[in-house]
Order: C-alpha cells, then structure tokens, then sequence
C-alpha cells in the first residue's frame, strides 16, 4: 500500500509509512491508560516494563546491549546528543580534542551541529575528502589520525548510508582505524537501519543514531547507541532519565511502536532487500535512459542502499521536476526533506565534485517496505514528460533573460 493510493509515493528515505505492527504496538500501549515510566505505581512500573523489554529488543536486533540504548526523538536529537555531548566530554578531559573530523556529504542534523560547536565552542572542523561517488577516502582519514594528530581529535563522524545519493559507507574500516588512535566514531545510521545489516558491536562504533519513521515506527521517537564506556555531558537537564544521558519523560507507545517495527523489518530484511532492490534497478534503468539522466552515487549492490534512486537531469531544476511529478501522481523529492524549497545546489553533489548546473536538475526517488511495481511504473511514465516540460520552461527563462534590456545606471 502506499500513503495515497491514487499516487505513487517514492520519497521513502524522508519518512515511510508507518507499519502495522508498529501500529497495534502503539494502540495497545496506549490503551493501557497512563503510567509515567519513572513513576513507582503500578501503572508506572508497567510502562517501565514496557520501555525495558523495547529496549532489549532494539538492543537485540541491532547486535547492542540493552544498556547502550538511549532513548531520543529522532535522529536529529541523536546526532547532536553524540557530537555535542562527546565533543564537550573529550575536550574537557583533554583541551587539546577540539578537533572533529567528517566528510561534507553527512546530513545537515550533523553539518549543522559540528559548524555550531565551531562558531560557539571552539571545534575545529577537517573536513574529510569524498570521491565522485561520495565514498569516503580513508587514507585521509587514517593520516588525520596518524601519530601526534590522533591527540588533538575529538571523534568522527561517518554516516553508514548517505541520505540523497545512498551511497554505503565503510563504517567498520574507518572505526578500525579510529580505535586505533584511541579517537570515538559517531555513525548517523538513519537511513541504513531497517534496510540494511546493522550489528552496532561488529561495526567498531562508539555511538549510533537511528530514527524509527525511516523503517515504519512512529515519527518523534529515535534513540542513540552509547558504547559502554563512551562518556557524554548530556544536553537536557532535568530527571536524569536515561543513566543521565537523557532527561525528560520516556514515551513508552513510542518505544513499543518503535520496537515493533524494527522487528518487522529486520526479520524481513533479507527478502526485502532482494525485492526492494529489483525495484530501484528496473526504476533505475528506466530514469538512465532519459536523455541527459545521470545516475548519481554508487553502482547498484551492497554499496548501495536498496531503495535509492538518485538521478540529475540536465538543463532542468530539481524543484520544478518536483512539482511537476506531483502533479502527474508521483511524490519523490531533491534530496532531505530537512532542505525541501532550499534555492541551492545539494552539498551531497557539490561534495562529490558535481557541477552547480548540473546538481540543481537532482531528483531522489526512494522505495520502501510499502513500494510497488506500480509505483515504479508510475514513476517511468511521468519521468520523460516532465523532463521535456522543465527544460521547456527553462530554456524559455533562459531566452527571456537573454532578450530583457539592461537597466539605465547599470542597476
């Protein structure tokens, strides 16, 4: 099924649909009357109880111990509890780890928080070099960290799957390398857990960000994996909730939800990336065969998330495919939903050397667990049309701006 069954709804890496299990999970919980977690009466308890076996249950699934799984409102708070909080803790233990080294192809939930404790706290930022798949150079990494330099590092940030162009980062080598310099790796692991294999302990991380709209739990509930023994100044303060990582009342139909969902697509996640990939590829194939469509990220397979499509079109702008595609009945997106109506090229794109010209004409086209062949047919049909019209429309702007006289003074 898909969010309207009259459209065809291919914008799942911004928020999927959310799943039945998760559903009666939240409905059953919720039916249960109120019970603050934290409180000591029954009805306390109870939703304590439910909070505990849902953590053991993301604990579980995603290869943790229950004890390392914070409770959060999503990824973005989960990103800037583990910088910020890991950052502070670091540097206050050693003034000299004011370094934070990362690539500029992550989400702007971790963008925006490294350039904010750079303008407000001192960080220095490294930013490390990508190739023109967006796949990250570890021997850049592995020379910031090399002798000396490892001292002055406060962690790194690699997220384990690119959001707009899903390209899968190697988490595992890069965490290697980092333990070995005694530095902490922080992985944004919204987009990959629930479509890919995640197993937090294997990785080598120290801390993890997921966010449960992405794989059919509720919007507003999240959490970050807390390696035991990674240290962090919390940034709420208030009950102590969480082992003090994390103050404020626990959401116990929001964690049930969540818990439910993940265990619907972890145990369905080997046929699931099977024929979620079939879609991406066919849908791939189809969007490479529009004159001037270019395939961004990597090549299809296990370096690639299963139900990203990421495509430029030349000669057209993104947002007005956009528009364009949505008035055909087909819902996709430029990249993050987080910069929807920003008037400016994607730093994904820019990052990996693409052209300005040529990533304003970006689209993203995302499936999902409720995706169909339909909604790749969809998709295919209204594609070539909307391209023709949009550079129709833009080549007309073009001709417009040429022919406009210049203005008296040179204004």
């Amino acid at each position: 099924m898909t969010a309207d069954p009259q459209r065809a709804y291919l914008d799942h890496a911004s928020t999927t649909a959310l799943r039945p299990q998760a559903l009666d999970a939240w409905v059953a919980q919720t039916a249960r009357g109120a019970g603050n977690p934290s409180s000591l009466h029954s009805a306390g308890r109870a939703a304590r109880v439910s909070v505990e076996e849902s953590r053991e249950t993301v604990a579980e699934l995603l290869g943790a111990r229950p004890g390392e799984v914070v409770w959060t409102s999503g990824g973005t708070e989960s990103d800037n509890l583990a910088l910020t909080g890991l950052y502070r803790a670091r540097r206050d233990a050693d003034p000299r780890r004011r370094r934070i080294l990362l690539t500029a192809t992550e989400h702007h939930a971790v963008l925006d928080c490294v350039e904010w404790l750079e303008a407000r706290e001192g960080a220095q930022v490294t930013w490390l070099p990508v190739d023109g798949t967006g796949l990250v150079d570890l021997d850049a990494l592995a020379e910031q960290l090399d002798g000396d330099a490892a001292a002055t590092v406060a962690c790194v940030s690699l997220m384990w799957a690119n959001n707009e162009v899903g390209t899968v980062q190697p988490v595992a080598r890069a965490a290697a390398l980092a333990r070995a310099a005694g530095v902490p790796l922080h992985t944004d692991a919204v987009q990959a857990v629930g479509h890919l294999p995640v197993d937090f302990a294997a990785s080598g991380a120290d801390l993890l960000s997921l966010s449960a709209h992405k794989f059919g739990g509720p919007v507003g509930t999240g959490a970050l994996l807390v390696r035991r023994g990674t240290t962090l100044v919390p940034l709420l303060q208030g009950g102590g909730q969480e082992l003090g990582v994390r103050s404020g009342s626990l959401d116990a139909a929001g964690a049930v939800a969540t818990a439910a969902a993940l265990r619907a697509a972890v145990d369905a996640l080997p046929e699931e990336v099977a024929r979620v990939s079939a879609l991406r590829d066919r849908l791939l194939a189809g969007l490479a065969a529009v004159p001037g469509a270019v395939v961004r990220g990597a090549a299809p397979g296990p370096g690639r998330l299963p139900g990203n499509a990421h495509v430029t079109f030349a000669g057209c702008e993104g947002d007005s495919l956009t528009y364009l595609l949505d008035a055909a009945g087909v819902q996709c997106s430029t990249g993050s939903a987080c910069q929807a109506g920003v008037p400016q090229p994607s730093h994904v794109l820019l990052a990996m050397g693409v052209e300005a010209a040529e990533a304003a004409g970006a689209l993203r086209f995302s499936l999902g667990w409720s995706s169909t062949d339909a909604d790749v047919d969809a998709a295919l049909a209204a594609v070539g049309p909307a391209v023709e019209r949009a550079r129709r429309a833009s080549g007309a702007r073009r001709d417009r701006s040429r022919r406009r006289p210049a203005l008296a003074g040179g204004a």
